[in-house]
C-alpha cells in the first residue's frame, strides 16, 4: 500500500489557515539538519529515535501529522512507522529542499 505524501503546496495552504487546522510538522532529520532549517513550530524526533520516543508521539495521537526530511525519503519511513502505529500522518513530497523550491525561498538550503 502506498504511503500518503502532501505536496509543498497543500502544506503552505493549510498552514495559511486557522492554526487549530494546522497539521503537526515532524521533522525526522538529524538536529544539525534541523538547526540549519526547520519548518516553523515543528518537532525534532529523528528517524531512528521514533521507536525509543514513541511515548512523545501519543500526544499527537488524534491530530493530523506531516512528517518531513530533507528529500521526502526518511519521511516516507517515519509516515509509515506512524501509520503503523494508528496515527494520522503523511509525507511531505520532495521533503523541506522542495518545500524551499516552491514555497518559501528564504529557507536555506543545503
Amino acid at each position: 500500500m502506498p504511503i500518503p505524501e502532501i505536496d509543498p503546496t497543500t502544506l503552505a495552504a493549510r498552514l495559511a489557515g486557522p492554526p487549530e487546522s494546522h497539521p503537526v510538522l515532524l521533522d525526522v532529520r538529524f538536529p544539525e539538519e534541523h538547526a540549519h532549517v526547520a519548518l516553523p513550530r515543528s518537532v525534532l524526533i529523528p528517524l531512528p529515535e521514533l521507536d525509543e520516543r514513541a511515548q512523545e508521539l501519543e500526544a499527537f495521537r488524534g491530530r493530523p501529522i506531516v512528517v518531513y526530511c530533507h528529500h521526502g525519503v526518511r519521511s516516507l519511513d517515519g509516515t509509515a512507522y506512524l501509520r503503523a502505529h494508528g496515527l494520522d500522518a503523511v509525507s511531505l513530497r520532495g521533503g523541506i529542499d522542495l518545500y524551499s523550491r516552491t514555497v518559501d525561498p528564504s529557507l536555506p538550503r543545503y
